[in-house]
């Protein structure tokens, strides 16, 4: 299915849906993939620990961001898959941030966990019908159906590697 089968936009997760193309959301996940494999990853390192403003996380510390909230997202994506309606808590990333030991990982490493998470995540959706896909629950607070969930998990994964083009690869400048 694509993009433009979420109706209505899910409120606050909207403005990751917006940053996919309207493909299906197979081909979205594929591209988002190939980003992880892509040259430009290599690039990290040379950024390294390296903030674009005090109080930012460094780009490792995002990488753990994107993977842990994936994680979080896949859960409450079965959940409503399945049909089930347990409701299901709020998280706080910058705890999960400050906790995570990201920065004394090498960005190998992140970008490998990265890829076995997504290649989950994909797993995951496919194992879902057109039904399924279109079934709705509550995500948090917010109610938004299964096909919602996999095009967020894609646009955030979008929003975060726009702020690295934005903001840390200017570093390599100066």
């Amino acid at each position: 299915m694509k993009r433009s089968a979420i109706y209505p936009l899910p409120e606050y997760y909207e403005r990751y849906i917006k940053l996919v193309d309207d493909i299906e959301l197979s081909a979205a996940f594929d591209q988002s993939l190939n980003k992880l494999n892509s040259p430009g990853i290599n690039r990290f390192n040379e950024i390294g620990d390296l903030v674009y403003a005090p109080g930012k996380w460094t780009i490792k510390k995002v990488l753990q961001h994107l993977i842990d909230t994936e994680r979080i997202l896949t859960y409450r994506t079965l959940l409503i898959a399945r049909s089930d309606k347990t409701p299901t808590a709020g998280f706080e990333p910058e705890y999960l941030a400050e906790n995570s030991n990201a920065d004394s990982r090498t960005f190998n490493d992140l970008i490998e966990e990265s890829k076995s998470v997504r290649l989950s995540t994909i797993s995951l959706f496919n194992s879902f019908d057109d039904d399924q896909l279109s079934r709705r629950g509550n995500n948090w607070k917010y109610e938004m159906s299964v096909l919602a969930m996999g095009f967020t998990i894609v646009g955030h994964q979008i929003h975060h590697f726009k702020i690295f083009e934005e903001k840390y690869f200017p570093l390599l400048k100066k």
